[in-house]
């Protein structure tokens, strides 16, 4: 058995910047289920949403978020993660971590930001289209420099210890965490009061997605098992501009690009965005998604296009130049004809329930990430105010991880090593992959952009079959990264079905063609699941 005094689930901005942070005060073991740059992080293009300008202001910033947010945003997280996002940025800026400046005239450099969706000022801190990738690597460099960090690889968290689960008649709290070594295929045990949730979020569980394969919903589908509370899970966001091609199903097209002036059209260059907000192709993401899909859906078009044509190629080059490499790479020369998009499943608004220190409802256990649920987001995220989140959360949750009340517990506890019982090789690895590929297609047909009660029901039903099934294969077979994927990915699905049926209005992300308008009065509040 292996003891840390934290142990962190999850190699994103969230788990390095936290991870960072911990080395002054004790062990701290990174699992993480493939190598430490896979993650949702890296895959991130647009930048984070930060008040550097004096034109700007935190009210504003504030305001942005609560409109996209579409009444749910709790305002004490809204506010209290606009206000410290500079002092994180700047940690960020401390270490390393770069984001393109403008030469103003006299020779003097600022901040180059960018504008998206649902904001009313330039705020975005950008890297190029790779600002997520420039950060996990700085975060990297530093994180194997800390000698007080181990970082586990290919280790995949299966399920959290709790004293509950035990039998202890003790109040119910998370002791540890059992991990796949995928190397070996063992699961170890490793011992930790403090265990820290930061694994990101669940596109996988569409068809359609901009995630890497990494994003299966294994934080929240593992703290739903332990007993924490989850909470806003019909709420999850698809973007509305995924690169449409078949050699690059999951490529995302920056929302900076129509930031910086592109345009919405069919196939005949009609703009349509217009007349579906004011704000045209800069209204907030789920307006915009929703308007795709109703626009192919009426046309019959397989997508519908972004068009920046009329900017010059240089520019273009310059500030959009691994979409610009992209494109090119399959015939698709974005300075002089338009980018083919469709929408596609992108963050998960909702998570494991957390306050503004980390904490869950569950003793020893915090989340930050995307994985978590802090009231930020409400029922749409505003563009780039995730990896903001996740830079705040990380300094908040390392402070609070060292107050006296969330100390190391005083008890011993004996944790037991692995069963694995009698089980069995998977004879058959085709069930599984079948099962994967029917969950996928049910939510993207069931539980989409717009949705129905029938359609929810039918979900719903049909996913509780294959929780059967999986929960089969899982006590049946020897655990691979495969089957564990999947019984999350099921348990997730679930979650998320659960509670857009829980919620008869349409609100932000949450659209059902059975109750189109929202309805203040019974769900002016969040949905909260809770398995205990």
């Amino acid at each position: 058995m292996n003891h840390f005094d934290f142990v962190v689930l999850g190699s994103g901005v969230a788990g390095l910047s936290l991870s960072l942070k911990l080395a002054a005060h004790g062990s701290v073991a990174i699992v993480t289920k493939r190598r430490p740059a896979d993650s949702n992080t890296a895959w991130a293009q647009g930048g984070v949403a930060c008040v550097t300008s004096a034109e700007d202001s935190f009210d504003l910033h504030i305001s942005d978020t609560l409109v996209a947010g579409a009444g749910l945003c709790d305002q004490a997280a809204v506010r209290t993660i606009v206000t410290e996002g500079p002092t994180a940025v700047r940690e960020l800026m401390r270490i390393g971590v770069h984001f393109d400046e403008r030469v103003l005239a006299g020779g003097q450099r600022e901040l180059d930001l960018g504008k998206e969706g649902g904001h009313s000022k330039r705020r975005v801190l950008h890297y190029h289209d790779t600002t997520g990738l420039e950060i996990e690597q700085r975060l990297l460099d530093a994180v194997v420099k800390e000698q007080n960090i181990q970082i586990l690889d290919n280790h995949m968290a299966v399920d959290l210890i709790t004293t509950g689960k035990l039998g202890y008649t003790t109040e119910d709290r998370v002791i540890g965490v059992y991990v796949l070594n995928e190397a070996i295929g063992t699961v170890e045990t490793i011992r930790s009061d403090r265990v820290i949730i930061a694994t990101g979020g669940c596109g996988k569980v569409y068809l359609y997605t901009t995630n890497p394969d990494i994003a299966t919903g294994d934080g929240v589908a593992m703290a739903w098992r332990a007993g924490a509370a989850v909470a806003n899970m019909e709420f999850i966001q698809f973007h509305p501009t995924c690169l449409f091609h078949p050699e690059k199903k999951s490529f995302l097209i920056s929302e900076a690009v129509r930031g910086e002036g592109g345009k919405l059209v069919d196939a005949s260059g009609r703009e349509f965005m217009s007349k579906f907000h004011k704000l045209a192709a800069l209204a907030p993401r789920d307006i915009v998604a929703r308007a795709i899909d109703a626009e192919m859906k009426r046309t019959g078009a397989k997508c519908m296009y972004i068009d920046i044509t009329h900017k010059p190629a240089a520019f273009l080059k310059d500030r959009f130049p691994n979409i610009y490499e992209t494109c090119a790479s399959l015939g698709i020369d974005m300075t002089r004809q338009p980018i083919p998009i469709v929408p596609a499943a992108h963050y998960q608004c909702g998570g494991v329930r957390t306050d503004l220190e980390g904490a869950t409802t569950l003793r020893g256990l915090f989340a930050i990430g995307e994985v978590a649920c802090t009231g930020l987001h409400g029922a749409n995220r505003l563009a780039s105010n995730s990896l903001l989140e996740a830079l705040v959360m990380a300094a908040r949750c390392s402070q609070a991880l060292l107050k006296p009340k969330y100390a190391k517990y005083l008890q011993a506890f004996e944790l037991p090593e692995w069963r694995p019982g009698h089980a069995q090789d998977v004879d058959e690895v085709v069930v599984i992959y079948h099962n994967w590929d029917e969950i996928r297609r049910l939510m993207w047909d069931y539980v989409g952009i717009v949705r129905t009660s029938k359609r929810l029901l039918r979900a719903s039903t049909r996913l509780r079959n294959l929780q059967r099934e999986i929960q089969e294969f899982y006590w049946d077979f020897k655990l691979t990264t495969d089957l564990l994927e999947l019984r999350n990915l099921c348990t997730v699905a679930s979650l998320i079905v659960d509670s857009a049926l829980a919620r008869s209005e349409s609100r932000g992300l949450h659209f059902t063609l059975d109750y189109a308008e929202s309805d203040d009065l019974r769900f002016l509040k969040d949905t909260v699941l809770r398995r205990y």
